[in-house]
């Protein structure tokens, strides 16, 4: 009985963080969004690499 009860205890917790998790993205969405596209505009990292072209690009224009 024990595992049945301590199972059923960690997916009602599973459970009530996700939908804790989902609730806070759903109210929140507006600022969320903007706090992550600022965070990938500062990021150099992503600018270089949207700049550059990727590997799979390269060899499509060589078997072309």
């Amino acid at each position: 009985m024990a595992k049945s009860s301590s199972a059923k205890s960690a997916a009602i917790v599973f459970g009530a963080l996700a939908a804790g998790w989902l609730a806070i993205e759903l109210a929140l969405k507006p600022w969320l969004v903007k706090a992550r596209s600022a965070m990938d505009d500062s990021d150099p990292d992503a600018a270089d690499a949207a700049a550059q072209p990727s590997v799979e690009q390269d060899d499509e224009r060589k078997h072309d």
